[in-house]
């Protein structure tokens, strides 16, 4: 069974069907369905001689068009009159191939419908557009994951019956393409080149500033992606990657458009983010990163954002240009049960000498990490400081 051809098709057929006339519910509904019936029905190994088995090598996408409407219409025939349901049945989609057009960006939009706060439409665009499970979502907006069902389930009774026609505001496409990169670029899902790709179509239609910007962070930040991690999976950190890995020519065109971007004088916090991470892709050795200027971004990006992950990334670099005890100092001032601040907090007490408290927090942080390659970097940190001989 192919899943990711399934999930790379599931957002453009929801989209289809949300065009033709389902409310969003019903539609998220019947792509399930149609989902199932192809895990069902489709050929485990799609070579040319599986065709009689079921799979639909020249046309997947309108298998799953036609069987999704279809189950649409079963659904709607429950409580819905005659001459609705002969008007649906009209509408159903021709046979034959499927336009190659890509909707996922027009269902971002959709998603963020001018009925929903904006929160909301993050969260059900992440949930049924972006792929992330409640748990991803919930960690991504920092709150435990029962909230964040409660909150997918109330957008999704908000959008049902309602359509779907007036799209929502720039912003929120960006946040959840933010979301979805960080989810992908981090997380277990591997998201980021289609929030890249995305975000390339968006900045093709939308002249803004802001969209630049996270389009230059997405680039900058992916452009370091081969050199995160090690042969053998583990993570490896900022200043111990070889940045001969990095890939030149992402930087060069990131930081092009974060240029003409900061250029039209319109600061948010995308062009901010992105200043920061071209510092960082500009700096030859971990030694001389421009760690005082990426303070004063950082009071900039707090300035814009007041967000306490901001604040949290503001002590590491202080601690950078200023010695880790101001770093300490910046930390203190922050809530202990933010996620990563153990982390943080044993880093900067690493570097100020006291080893025996940074091994107590590097351990206490892999029990919190968010995933399994955090988890592991952070328990061997701590192994790495236990192991040294106390004097």
């Amino acid at each position: 069974m192919n899943e990711a051809l399934l999930r790379s098709l599931t957002p453009s057929v929801l989209a289809i069907l949300v065009r033709r006339g389902a409310d969003f519910a019903a539609a998220e509904d019947a792509v399930q369905d149609a989902l199932v019936e192809a895990v069902r029905v489709w050929s485990a190994d799609p070579s040319p001689s599986s065709s009689s088995r079921g799979y639909p090598l020249r046309d997947p996408k309108g298998w799953l068009v036609t069987v999704a409407w279809r189950r649409f219409l079963d659904a709607s025939r429950a409580d819905t009159a005659r001459r609705r349901r002969e008007d649906l049945v009209e509408q159903e989609p021709p046979p034959g191939p499927s336009p190659a057009v890509d909707d996922t960006l027009q269902l971002y939009f959709l998603c963020a419908h001018p009925s929903l706060t904006p929160s909301s439409a993050v969260a059900l665009t992440l949930r049924a557009v972006g792929g992330l499970t409640t748990r991803q979502i919930a960690q991504a907006y920092l709150v435990p994951e029962a909230t964040m069902a409660q909150r997918i389930s109330r957008a999704k009774r908000t959008v049902s019956g309602v359509r779907l026609d007036r799209p929502g505001d720039v912003a929120t496409v960006l946040r959840v393409l933010y979301l979805v990169f960080n989810e992908g670029y981090s997380g277990d899902v591997d998201l980021a080149a289609e929030a890249i790709q995305l975000t390339r179509q968006l900045a093709a239609q939308v002249d803004h500033p802001e969209v630049a910007g996270l389009l230059a962070l997405m680039l900058l930040h992916h452009a370091r992606r081969a050199a995160r991690t090690a042969s053998d999976g583990s993570l490896v950190p900022l200043a111990e990657q070889d940045r001969g890995r990095w890939d030149t020519a992402s930087i060069a065109e990131g930081v092009e458009i974060l240029q003409a971007a900061l250029a039209r004088d319109r600061l948010g916090e995308f062009q901010v983010q992105a200043a920061i991470a071209a510092l960082h892709a500009d700096a030859p050795t971990a030694e001389e990163t421009d760690w005082v200027q990426i303070v004063e971004w950082y009071d900039e990006l707090t300035r814009l954002t007041d967000s306490p992950v901001v604040r949290l990334n503001r002590a590491v670099a202080v601690g950078e240009a200023d010695g880790p005890r101001a770093g300490l100092s910046a930390l203190a001032a922050l809530d202990a049960s933010l996620p990563r601040h153990p982390a943080v907090a044993a880093y900067l007490h690493e570097r100020d000498g006291d080893l025996v408290t940074a091994a107590r927090l590097y351990a206490e942080a892999a029990r919190k990490a968010p995933n399994l390659a955090e988890r592991d970097h952070l328990t061997r940190q701590a192994a790495r400081l236990n192991s040294r001989p106390r004097h």
